[in-house]
């Protein structure tokens, strides 16, 4: 018996980072994001030989382990050992022998959710599983849980509910981890057109998040005053592309990602880079109206908003810059599982 399961991968357009405490929890967060027909998938084999058998076929890593109630976290595939850990101390209650695979369509560190989206798939595999009686937010919730607490990895809220509710989602983060998704109802027209505007491009480069996620909850913490400000108005971004895109207000796009990527480089250091400028003034000059980097920053993949016919003249200006365009549509689905 395969038990599988697939979650979407997301595009952030505004308000990243405001779901990151202590930043939401003192002042509230507001995220508007989409996701994408990129997916992080996973097949859950049960055995009964005693071993439980994680492997990752786009790392290429493989573990083969006894058994037990609790696998240690300290190396190799932490967030397949994380779901198991959690699994079996909240549910089974008993060591669980399978077999894991998963395979992530992006690169781990590319700015889309790869972690996040990954843990919610291996969740909804051993929901599919052991019948778990799991809604949408209480598996975002779980993976939170799983990441940030079991596993002590900085980062924030937005992952793990886009890829388990999916389409497009207007998001507010506050205090004691309550979180509200708001699904869009977004004409398909207005829909089409995002996806011909919008150019996602990878760099060629991955970042370790935590390190900029960590300096961004300093500064929080520290209450430095051009950092608050700063995310302030990156969550005043989110309502602003809220705004245009149920309207259909869609050339103010560009200027709305340009404003937020303004604020989001004074949040923290090492969100931009020398070549990350580079990239986003060279797709500047070639007709882009605004863009951003995907994630916390650093690497990854960034996105462009290009009206009218001027993306051919910034896939034709970046074609030297070192990196690769990824086509994409929108998906309106989350988190499915299934089993044969």
């Amino acid at each position: 018996m395969f038990f599988r399961s697939k979650a979407p991968l997301r595009i952030g357009l505004a308000g990243g980072g405001t779901d990151v405490s202590p930043y939401c929890d003192r002042y509230g967060g507001a995220i508007l994001n989409a996701s994408i027909n990129i997916f992080a998938n996973v097949t859950l084999e049960p055995l009964e030989t005693g071993e439980v058998i994680l492997q990752s076929i786009d790392r290429q890593q493989r573990e083969v382990l006894k058994a037990a109630l609790q696998l240690e976290t300290d190396s190799g595939l932490v967030l397949l050992k994380g779901v198991y850990n959690r699994i079996v101390r909240d549910f089974a209650r008993k060591p669980l022998s399978c077999r894991v695979t998963t395979h992530v369509e992006a690169p781990l560190g590319s700015g889309l959710g790869t972690s996040s989206t990954l843990v919610v798939a291996i969740i909804g595999a051993f929901a599919e599983w052991l019948q778990l009686p799991l809604g949408e937010y209480d598996i975002a919730h779980l993976a939170y849980q799983v990441e940030r607490e079991d596993l002590g990895m900085a980062g924030g809220r937005q992952d793990q509910y886009a890829a388990t509710f999916g389409g497009f989602n207007f998001m507010e983060f506050y205090a004691h981890d309550k979180v509200i998704v708001n699904p869009l109802r977004i004409k398909q027209d207005y829909i089409h057109e995002l996806e011909y505007n919008l150019l996602l491009y990878y760099t060629e480069t991955s970042r370790l998040s935590h390190s900029i996620i960590e300096t961004q909850q300093a500064n929080i913490q520290q209450s430095q005053t051009k950092a608050i400000d700063a995310t302030h108005k990156v969550k005043e971004q989110a309502f602003l592309m809220k705004e245009a895109i149920l309207r259909g207000n869609l050339r103010e796009i560009g200027k709305i990602l340009d404003f937020g990527w303004q604020h989001k480089k004074a949040m923290a250091k090492n969100i931009s880079t020398a070549h990350i400028d580079e990239i986003y003034q060279a797709a500047i000059n070639a007709g882009a109206d605004g863009g951003k980097i995907s994630g916390a920053g650093g690497g990854g993949f960034m996105t462009f908003f290009c009206h009218g016919i001027t993306r051919y003249q910034v896939i034709d200006a970046l074609k030297m810059a070192g990196g690769r365009f990824q086509g994409f549509q929108f998906t309106s689905e989350g988190l499915v599982t299934w089993h044969c």
